[in-house]
């Protein structure tokens, strides 16, 4: 069984027991549980359930690892040629870990 869900704008394939890092959940605490009842779509063993716009009375169950787990460093160069123009920004985005408890149909 599992389900398409949207979680702070983006769509996730989601199963029970499956780890997700998802965009910077605002107050949360490690342990703490955090449902999303934004499911678009619900496959169990093979009966899908398409929502219009999203399932009624489906939810997705989630245990927070970790609130606040920061991504890669991503590097931004800036350059002009011939100018002697050279700018390097970079950035590490900040992600949130959870592990699906359950899915709820």
């Amino acid at each position: 069984m599992y389900a398409i869900v949207e979680i702070n704008g983006q769509q996730f394939k989601v199963e029970a027991g499956k780890k997700l890092f998802v965009h910077h959940l605002q107050n949360v605490e490690a342990g703490q549980t955090v449902e999303f009842e934004n499911v678009l779509l619900v496959d169990n063993n093979g009966t899908v359930t398409v929502g219009a716009p999203t399932v009624a009375g489906a939810k997705v169950e989630c245990e927070v690892i970790s609130p606040l787990v920061k991504g890669d460093k991503v590097l931004v160069f800036h350059k002009k040629r011939r100018k002697g123009y050279r700018k390097l920004n970079g950035h590490r985005q900040q992600f949130s870990e959870l592990v699906i408890k359950n899915v709820i149909a």
